[in-house]
């Protein structure tokens, strides 16, 4: 259970931040990067549900749900795997958190139409904020991955990344169909010359 009565502590005054398993890095170190973009991720998707909320109750919970799993992904890399009794059995992203985002995709997915052109980022508020998410969730991935290259990371992590930035892009488009009826705002290459 967390405990938080004092907000701060002065530990990480000299740029070193405490890991899940007690361990100080620096606070620009990769894995710390990474779990902080995440929580980047999870501030634009509380954006996202101001918009949504109202307008689309259903998404919403389903948006609810994610934050709740980004702060367990937070957890997971804040906890390096090395092997060693922590004591307690770190929270980690399961594959039944990655089965939950498909079905989520393929269930928004379904009442589209097939893209026949890129999507510019736009269309109703909802989802300008979506798609912000979608490009955050890809950098926190590739932070990730890059992480994974110099220490071990659960496998699943990654691959739940991977399905939310998908799962935002649907949701994205699922609300301009939705909401305005507008439909997406689709690229047209070359416009502009």
């Amino acid at each position: 259970m967390v405990v938080l009565n004092k907000i701060y502590t002065k530990t990480g005054d000299a740029g070193t931040t405490a890991l899940g398993s007690g361990e100080r890095r620096v606070k620009h170190d990769p894995r710390i990067d990474a779990y902080g973009t995440v929580d980047e991720t999870n501030a634009i998707l509380g954006l996202a549900r101001l918009v949504t909320a109202a307008a689309f109750p259903d998404l919403d919970a389903v948006l609810a749900r994610i934050q709740n799993d980004l702060f367990d992904l937070g957890a997971d890399l804040a906890t390096p795997d090395t092997g060693e009794d922590l004591g307690y059995e770190p929270l980690r992203i399961t594959a039944g958190q990655v089965k939950a985002l498909e079905a989520e995709i393929d269930r928004l997915n379904s009442e589209l139409l097939p893209l026949r052109s890129f999507v510019l980022p736009g269309g109703t508020p909802a989802a300008a904020h979506l798609h912000h998410a979608r490009t955050v969730a890809r950098r926190a991935e590739r932070l990730m991955t890059a992480l994974a290259e110099r220490e071990a990371i659960n496998p699943q992590a990654v691959i739940y990344m991977n399905r939310l930035s998908d799962f935002f892009f649907v949701a994205a488009r699922w609300v301009n169909h939705a909401g305005s009826g507008a439909g997406d705002v689709l690229w047209v290459p070359g416009k502009n010359r």
